[in-house]
């Protein structure tokens, strides 16, 4: 007979060792899966004893697939009636599209439809379905115009060891993922010739430890499972699937017997300690998929590093992880690597010899007298370049009594990072709102490599960078925070924002929300969160148009209306109303951000009605507006760079190829000696000025003015206009 078993991807290799270690016949490598061909007992025993598989399947036959009829006849002349038991459940797995059979669910329902109606021709009998409890699952796996059909022997995945449910990948290490952790490192081999050492490092090491438990007492790992599909099959060979179990039993009484031992450390939480060691043969298991965020990964990767630097000659290092940096910062060269994935995202899992010349870093002494371990020689230039910038940003911030701005923005090319550091409030204390204090914060925002760049190699150097910057900056390590930016087309303000909400703030409309601080700007107060997405809560790179919007609302006269578009979460609405405007709208698409606003505005002594904020599509909110008789004296306009939001009413949104139709109701909205603030973060915009002169829109370029001192390195971070209304040139 011929069968296969799927695996996740890039475990293919290490499946298919396994499964010639157990004497499965003819044993194929293929994608996402390993072939074989042999008896129902060689199937038994992979499905007993396979740590890697996910389901094992037998082929009944290759049928033609072009279309749905073709697939509904061939599946058809299949005798199922041999196959099936007259009272059986059954569901329908498929897999694959082609041309024609686009669609994985109606490919499973029209091989339902032909199994149910040859069962019923040939049985007189009309099978029932249930996809959550079926007795039997008929797999069906498409390639361009063929298709494969076959039994699934296990039922509920072989990952799900003794048939019990685990958690997803995310919340901790799958069983198959530790077991091919564990093959790469040889852990089978060595528990079976010496008396190994087993280190294990990560969050989920646990999975780790039990799954080389079992490894070690040479137990089956589905021995102890209850149900099993092909037990419901009509060609179960019950003789053979008995005298497999009889002869698991026999295996884990002879290891139970026998001397050979072990030693298990969890190096995350009971610590190492070389004599430990002695002699063995260690094998060193890091799991550095699981990690939260990247100052996780990074304090995982330096245990690691130091676990490594007590190893003997010798031993082995197994890592599975979201890239190689642990064998780029050691100078290793991978005995195995295999990419793999975890989840969605790509990953890695790669063995290493460790020998006499490993590399285990290297001290770094800084200008404040504190040491640290860094792994790249050209990471003492990055810490000398932040070391001079710190200097003079710092004494610049306490000049212009600035709390919060830029400290390194990309100085150095091959360390594309920007560096911010953010000093807690003086006039108020956060306590008072339910806040926790501490401070000074950092936030370590990457620019991502280009693709000629190795992505262990530019997380290496991300790597060095957080260790150097929080002892320069003196900022603790748990109050510096790592985020990636992406070199988009001048990156939209609403890419990838996430707000940490908390039932704390349900308590009180000013309480601070979990993981938010306050910091202070230009003698008002802002509610900051470093944990809860890209953007903190301020643009440090708009603090000088906040403060020239108060100097305009100063002088604004009449009615002293400010509106505030993309509002974001309302510091150009504090700054307005503290400038003296009577009436504020603060208008944007997120509710989160809207509440966020108004802590704002209220921590800093502006509530009321003559406060308003309205959630809406901006561009549908401004084209109602027009129709009606409100207008504004002073507005603030900063529009995202792109949007696709699906709450928007309009497709999408595009700042170079939207902004005139948007400019021009925008200044419709004004009074006759109203002017708008127009920011805009496409590096590259071009505005269209002939045409919106041609509307009766005047555009003033003031971005000049607009930079502040901590990003003159970079004066295309925004563009900046005036925007007020004048006569239609003529056409």
């Amino acid at each position: 007979m011929e069968f296969f078993a799927s695996c996740p991807a890039g475990f293919e290799s290490l499946l298919a060792d396994e499964l010639r270690a157990l004497g499965t016949p003819r044993v194929r490598p293929l994608h996402g899966q390993v072939g074989f061909e042999g008896k129902l007992a060689d199937a038994y025993r992979v499905c007993l004893w396979s740590r890697l598989a996910s389901r094992v399947v037998a082929i009944l036959a290759r049928v033609g697939a072009r279309n749905a009829d073709e697939l509904y006849e061939g599946v058809s002349q299949i005798a199922w009636e041999e196959e099936l038991p007259r009272t059986a459940t059954i569901s329908v797995d498929a897999h694959g599209t082609n041309s024609e059979l686009r669609n994985t669910r109606f490919t499973a329902l029209r091989t339902k439809d032909a199994i149910a109606d040859r069962m019923a021709e040939m049985r007189g009998v009309r099978l029932a379905t249930d996809p959550s409890q079926a007795d039997l699952t008929v797999m069906v796996r498409l390639s361009r115009e063929r298709a494969v059909i076959g039994i699934e022997l296990a039922g509920e995945p072989l990952f799900h060891r003794d048939g019990r449910r685990e958690s997803s990948l995310r919340e901790s290490l799958r069983p198959d993922y530790a077991a091919a952790l564990l093959a790469a490192g040889g852990w089978y081999r060595l528990c079976r010739h010496q008396t190994p050492t087993l280190l294990v490092l990560g969050a989920r090491a646990a999975t780790l430890l039990a799954e080389a438990q079992v490894e070690r007492d040479d137990r089956a790992p589905n021995l102890l499972r209850h149900r099993w599909s092909f037990e419901s099959w009509l060609r179960h060979d019950e003789a053979a699937w008995f005298a497999l179990l009889d002869e698991a039993d026999e295996r884990a009484e002879a290891a139970a017997e026998a001397s050979t031992t072990a030693n298990f450390i969890d190096v995350g939480i009971d610590g190492l300690d070389a004599a430990q060691l002695g002699a063995a043969d260690v094998l060193l298991c890091c799991d550095l998929s699981g990690a939260a965020d990247f100052a996780e990964t990074s304090r995982e990767l330096a245990q690691a590093r130091s676990a490594a630097a007590a190893l003997p000659s010798g031993s082995t290092l197994a890592v599975l992880g979201r890239d190689k940096s642990l064998g780029v910062t050691l100078g290793l060269e991978p005995t195995l690597e295999e990419r793999i994935y975890l989840g969605a995202d790509e990953g890695v899992l790669a063995a290493y010899e460790l020998g006499e010349d490993t590399r285990q870093g290297m001290p770094l002494a800084l200008k404040n007298g504190s040491t640290v371990m860094v792994e790249l020689p050209s990471s003492e230039q990055f810490a000398r370049r932040l070391e001079k910038a710190w200097r003079l940003r710092r004494r610049w911030a306490r000049r212009e009594d600035v709390g919060a701005y830029r400290v390194y923005d990309a100085d150095l090319p091959d360390y594309a990072v920007a560096i911010e550091r953010f000093e807690p409030s003086v006039l108020i204390d956060e306590a008072k709102y339910g806040g926790t204090g501490g401070g000074p914060w950092a936030v370590l925002s990457e620019y991502a490599a280009p693709k000629e760049i190795d992505p262990a190699l530019a997380r290496t150097r991300l790597s060095d960078a957080l260790a150097i910057a929080a002892p320069v900056l003196g900022v603790a390590a748990g109050d510096i925070f790592v985020r990636q930016r992406l070199r988009a087309r001048g990156g939209s303000q609403y890419a990838n924002r996430q707000v940490v909400r908390d039932s704390a703030a349900k308590k009180g409309k000013l309480a601070l929300p979990a993981g938010a601080h306050l910091v202070d700007e230009g003698g008002l107060t802002f509610e900051l969160n470093f944990s809860g997405g890209l953007d903190v809560g301020l643009f440090l790179d708009t603090r000088d148009i906040r403060a020239r919007i108060r100097e305009m609302a100063k002088a604004t006269a009449g009615s002293k209306r400010f509106l505030n578009l993309f509002a974001y979460t309302g510091s150009a609405s504090c700054y307005a109303a503290d400038g003296g405007a009577k009436y504020t709208t603060t208008v944007d698409l997120s509710r989160p951000y809207l509440e966020w606003a108004e802590r704002n505005m209220g921590r800093n002594g502006f509530g009321g009605p003559e406060h308003e904020y309205i959630q809406a599509d901006v561009l549908s909110w401004v084209n109602e507006q027009r129709h009606t008789r409100n207008r504004w004296d002073l507005i603030y306009l900063d529009p995202p760079t792109f949007s696709n939001s699906s709450r928007m009413k309009s497709s999408s949104f595009d700042i170079q190829r939207d902004h005139v139709e948007l400019l021009i109701g925008v200044s419709r909205l004004l009074t006759r000696a109203g002017s708008c603030v127009f920011c805009c973060n496409l590096r590259d915009f071009v505005p269209e000025f002939e045409k919106l002169a041609k509307a009766g829109v005047e555009l003033s370029d003031i971005t000049d003015q607009t930079i502040p001192d901590d990003f003159l390195r970079n004066k295309r971070i925004h563009h900046c206009y005036i925007v007020r209304r004048c006569r239609p040139t003529a056409v």
